[in-house]
C-alpha cells in the first residue's frame, strides 16, 4: 500500500512512517519543508517521498493526496489559543478531506485521542471503552479536547457521506523518548521539583512504537473499516509508581511534592464556585484549577484495549520497562535500523517533482 502520512515529522509521525516502511509499504510524508525532514533517520528509505505542503492551505493538496491508497491522519495543533488550534486542527482537516474527494482517495485512518471522553460526568473507576460518552460540555475543557472532538466528527461524517473506508483510533497518553512526563502526573516546578497531583489513578499509557504499529495495522486490515479503537498498553502503572520509575532514571534526581486527588478536586471545586458567585463565570481559571480539566487528567479510571485486540489481533510489543529502556537510551533503536529491515543508503540529493512531491531517495 501507499500511505499519505500527515504530521509525519511530529513525535508520533516519525514512528508511524518507520513502522509503515518496516511493514513493506510506501510512504508519502507530509512536511512543510524538506529541511524539517532531513534530520529524521527514515529519510533514506527508497520507499519514502516528501510532500511539501501546508495543510492550512489547499494549494498543492490534491496533488499531494493523489495516488495514495490510504491517508494516515495524525496532524493536529496542540498549542495556542482556541483560534490557533481550531485552524491548525479543524480547518486543516477540512482541507485534507476536500483534497481526498478531489483526488478520489477513499480510505482514511484518523488518530483521535482519549481527551474526547466525558470524564467529569462519569463516576470514578468507570471503565473507559469505545462506547464511553464523549465530552458533553467541551467549552469547559481545554482547546485541544474541543478541537479534537470536532476533528473526529468531521472525519467520520465525511467518510460516511462519501462511502469511504475509515477507522478512528483513540490513543491514550502517548509516551516515549523525550516525552515521558505528562499532565496526568502533575507539573514540573523546575528541574529540581515535581508536583505530583494524585497517586493511585491508573495512567492510560500508550508507548509510541506500540501506537504506531496499531495505526499501520488499522490501515492494513479490512476488519478495521468503520471501527473506533481505544489504543492503550497492557502495562498501566499508577501515577505514583510511574513517577517513581521516571525519577529513579533522572539525574539529578528531583524532589516530589505530593498533592492528593481529593485536594485537587476540592481546590478546583472552590475555584469554580468562586468564579460563579463573584465573577459570574467571567474569570479565566488556570487549567490546574478547572473541575472539568482536573477530572479529565486525574480522576481514577479503568481502561481497556480489548476491542482492538479482538478485532485486529494487535498486542503491545513493548511493556513499561522495555519502553523506558528504549526511550532513555538503553537498547535504544532509532526508527531506521536493522531491526526495521530498512535500507541503509547514503542520503542522495533530493529533487522536486511538478506536483511538489520530493523524492528523498531513488
Amino acid at each position: 500500500m501507499k500511505f499519505l502520512v500527515t504530521g509525519a515529522t511530529g513525535f508520533l509521525g516519525e514512528y508511524v512512517v518507520a513502522e509503515a516502511l518496516r511493514a513493506g509499504h510506501s510512504v508519502r510524508a507530509v512536511v512543510r519543508s524538506t529541511a524539517s525532514a532531513e534530520k529524521l533517520g527514515w529519510r533514506e528509505s527508497d520507499r519514502l517521498e516528501f510532500a511539501r505542503v501546508d495543510l492550512r492551505s489547499r494549494k498543492g493538496l490534491v496533488d499531494a493526496v493523489r495516488g495514495a491508497d490510504c491517508v494516515l491522519h495524525l496532524a493536529a495543533q496542540k498549542a495556542g489559543d482556541i483560534y490557533v488550534q481550531f485552524h491548525g486542527t479543524v480547518v486543516t482537516t477540512e482541507n485534507l478531506l476536500w483534497a481526498m474527494i478531489e483526488a478520489g482517495v477513499k480510505h482514511i485512518v484518523h488518530v483521535s485521542t482519549f481527551s474526547v471522553y466525558d470524564y467529569y460526568h462519569l463516576p470514578a473507576r468507570t471503565l473507559i471503552d469505545e462506547n464511553t460518552p464523549l465530552e458533553r460540555t467541551p467549552a469547559d475543557r481545554d482547546e485541544y479536547a474541543q478541537t479534537k472532538l470536532v476533528q473526529e466528527q468531521i472525519v467520520v461524517d465525511a467518510a460516511k457521506a462519501n462511502g469511504w473506508r475509515y477507522t478512528v483510533l483513540r490513543p491514550g497518553v502517548i509516551y516515549g523518548r523525550d516525552n515521558l512526563f505528562n499532565s496526568r502526573l502533575g507539573i514540573k516546578a523546575g528541574e529540581k521539583l515535581w508536583i505530583r497531583t494524585g497517586a493511585w489513578a491508573r495512567l492510560p499509557l500508550n508507548y509510541v512504537e506500540n501506537c504506531a504499529e496499531a495505526i499501520v495495522m488499522s490501515a492494513e486490515n479490512e476488519r478495521a473499516n468503520g471501527e473506533v479503537f481505544n489504543v492503550v498498553d497492557d502495562d498501566l502503572p499508577r501515577q505514583r509508581s510511574y513517577l517513581n520509575l521516571l525519577r529513579s532514571r533522572t539525574q539529578p534526581r528531583p524532589r516530589v511534592l505530593p498533592v492528593s486527588w481529593t485536594m485537587m478536586r476540592l481546590v478546583a471545586g472552590t475555584a469554580a464556585w468562586t468564579n460563579r458567585v463573584f465573577f459570574k463565570n467571567r474569570a479565566k481559571i488556570p487549567g490546574l484549577f478547572s473541575p472539568s480539566k482536573v477530572h479529565a487528567r486525574l480522576k481514577p479510571m479503568h481502561f481497556t484495549n480489548a476491542k482492538i485486540k479482538r478485532v485486529l489481533g494487535w498486542k503491545p510489543k513493548y511493556g513499561l520497562n522495555a519502553a523506558f529502556d528504549r526511550s532513555l537510551g538503553h537498547n535504544w533503536i532509532e526508527p531506521v535500523n536493522v531491526d526495521y529491515d530498512l535500507p541503509q543508503l547514503p542520503a542522495p540529493s533530493s529533487h522536486t517533482i511538478e506536483v511538489d512531491v520530493t523524492r528523498v531517495a531513488s
